[in-house]
């Protein structure tokens, strides 16, 4: 409960249609791109805080002049960090030179960062070292302005290996072995290729060097070089480009894994991670903001010219349903009605686990992101509340004092902010009986309000690893002394590891997981963990396609209800006083409420591809040998 999950990172780009003299007349500012990239970025901050990045293409510079910059940043606040030294350089060149002030073609030719292509990028880091090396965008330089290319995405993939070894094949020395810089690279060659052969057939046809290089931009086919590149990527993804010359593009995964949204007008192209991120700041209804397709494409020509393509067959739709649960912002019109129901689908187990005893329980939440499904839980037990005062009043037969009827009348759910997390308290020792006891004062609890005959119901989004709910929140709310504590995780079990995006790359980490293992020894069959290790060995050099994920064997003697009472029992030592219980949604109900993002991978190892099945069981074999390596 409440553990940090590494966060999906989130993209952003925008492209400018009009000159930049129409922004500074229409909205007082040249910078109008830049500005809007900051809010675009901020309001994503929640999808990525280990950097951020930005770079931006200025079009049709003369040969010499600068037309490509891009600033990282892995600082605390990295978003501001690099928009502050933006904001520096121009201030710094405004002041230098004040005739630059008024003049647009002046800003443009030499202040760096305005430009009509634009890309941000807010990261969690879960392939590479938090390094500002590893941060978005990616820059490959070339003095060709057709083949630099810079790159920036929210994804993972499951074969890197495989894509790392067809670069070498090529001929090619990638200088990371990394996700990114692999993608990166496999773009960059069919770019160099395609930029390559239409060179040699415009100078067939008689022009000159320098004539070929607009003619290039006009006719390089962007769908065509990514149809190349992505024919064998296996993962998650949702990953932009801008090409030197002005070219760009947005490229979501066929199963739709990863979010990508997008609106146009006629001043404007705007991509970015999230629906009303799009909505707020370019203030926009939600009709107005499409979602892109799965293995789609928006293209934008230097010339401006806009098209949505097909790159790859789209699979089954598989969009993540941890986007609806926990990661996107609950703003979103359609997400915050899916987290409600979320709450009040739940609410008839919570109501079971408390004998219908609403007058002494007491309902909160923990952390902020719960408080939708909370809302929706609380309106199911006013529901069932206002049936339970018809029934009393009506068992009066209309002799029942007005008094009665106020009192029955007046009833309602209790709730309180149980637990307030201290955002100045680090836990920066990492020595464990050190660290154990300031882990245990990371939220403040609330006094006085839990009576000893009270049940304490506490809903959270999700439960992964449960460590601070056994080292910090079960310890702190027991200190109220309630009779009962009810844990309630609007997300199903997390039994699989992610290998799209959320850094979950092992088994042993998950709760659930620890679970099955345990019930496994209670049963006597936990010779059930080596049969399916060799299973998955046998499975190794096997083609993706023949492979299936055997880790579910391990979870397939127990119900969901078995497991969920083995994690209370595991997360609840003999320090704790109150009797525990740990509720979690059913997949069934996660699909009721999210119908529209049936990825639940996590949850029930039904992989959206291949590639995945691999990796689970590579997780699985790195658990049984005892071996701390990734299992992608």
């Amino acid at each position: 409960m409440s553990d940090a999950l590494k966060h999906e990172c989130g993209i952003a780009h925008i492209r400018l249609l009009k000159p930049l003299e129409y922004y500074k007349e229409k909205y007082g500012t040249a910078f109008y791109g830049v500005n809007k990239m900051y809010l675009l970025m901020e309001k994503q901050h929640n999808r990525g805080q280990d950097g951020a990045g930005f770079a931006s293409i200025k079009l049709d510079t003369k040969p010499g002049e600068r037309y490509i910059s891009r600033v990282r940043s892995i600082q605390q606040q990295p978003i501001q960090d690099i928009f502050a030294q933006i904001n520096e350089r121009i201030n710094k060149e405004i002041t230098e030179h004040p005739e630059y002030a008024n003049d647009v073609a002046l800003q443009k030719q030499h202040i760096p960062y305005i430009g009509e292509v634009l890309l941000g990028h807010v990261r969690y880091g879960t392939f590479g070292k938090n390094s500002v090396e590893s941060v978005h965008p990616f820059l490959r330089q070339n003095n060709w302005m057709h083949r630099n290319l810079i790159m920036a995405g929210n994804f993972n993939m499951t074969n890197v290996k495989e894509l790392f070894g067809n670069l070498v094949d090529l001929g090619q020395h990638p200088k990371e072995y990394t996700d990114t810089i692999t993608i990166m690279e496999k773009v960059g060659h069919f770019l160099d290729d395609a930029v390559s052969k239409i060179y040699k057939k415009l100078k067939k046809e008689g022009y000159s060097k320098s004539e070929c290089s607009p003619l290039i931009a006009e006719r390089l086919n962007i769908a065509k070089i990514l149809r190349r590149a992505a024919k064998n990527w296996d993962g998650g993804y949702a990953m932009a480009g801008l090409i030197g010359h002005g070219d760009s593009f947005v490229l979501r995964d066929p199963a739709g894994i990863r979010p990508a949204y997008y609106y146009k007008d006629d001043e404007v192209v705007v991509v970015a991670s999230e629906r009303p991120v799009i909505q707020t700041v370019f203030n926009v209804n939600f009709d107005d903001v499409k979602e892109l397709d799965p293995g789609h494409a928006i293209i934008t020509k230097k010339s401006g010219e806009v098209a949505i393509k097909q790159i790859l067959e789209p699979l089954e739709r598989k969009a993540c349903s941890f986007e609806r649960i926990y990661f996107s912002r609950g703003s979103d019109s359609e997400i915050y009605q899916e987290r409600k129901l979320l709450g009040k689908l739940i609410m008839p187990k919570v109501l079971e686990s408390i004998d219908n005893d609403i007058k002494n329980s007491v309902f909160s939440y923990i952390p902020n992101t719960a408080e939708t499904s909370f809302f929706g839980m609380i309106e199911t037990v006013e529901d069932f509340l206002n049936q339970q005062k018809t029934k009393a009043i009506l068992s009066g037969g209309g002799k029942m004092s007005a008094k009665k009827v106020t009192d029955i009348l007046s009833e309602r759910p209790r709730i309180e902010k149980i637990a307030i997390k201290d955002v100045k308290l680090r836990t920066f020792i990492t020595e464990d009986s050190s660290r154990d006891d300031l882990v245990a004062h990371v939220y403040d609890i609330t006094y006085g309000v839990i009576q000893p005959e009270d049940n304490l119901v506490i809903i959270d989004d999700s439960i992964v690893r449960g460590t601070t709910l056994k080292k910090s929140i079960l310890k702190m709310m027991d200190r109220l002394h309630p009779k009962k504590i009810v844990v309630v995780s609007s997300a199903p079990q997390i039994r699989y590891p992610d290998c799209y995006g959320i850094d979950m790359a092992n088994l042993e980490s998950l709760v659930a997981f620890r679970a099955a293992l345990e019930l496994l020894k209670d049963t006597n069959s936990y010779d059930t963990v080596e049969k399916v290790y060799n299973k998955c060995k046998a499975q190794v050099d096997l083609d993706d396609k023949e492979v299936e994920n055997f880790v579910k064997d391990i979870y397939a003697p127990f119900t969901d209800e078995q497991i969920s009472d083995k994690i209370s029992e595991l997360l609840s030592d003999e320090s704790i006083n109150a009797d525990v219980k740990i509720i979690f949604q059913t997949v069934d109900n996660l699909h009721k409420a999210c119908p529209n993002n049936l990825g639940d991978w996590y949850f029930t190892g039904n992989y959206p591809t291949v590639g995945g099945n691999r990796v689970v069981n590579r997780a699985f074999i790195n658990f049984y040998e005892g071996n701390k390596e990734r299992a992608y």
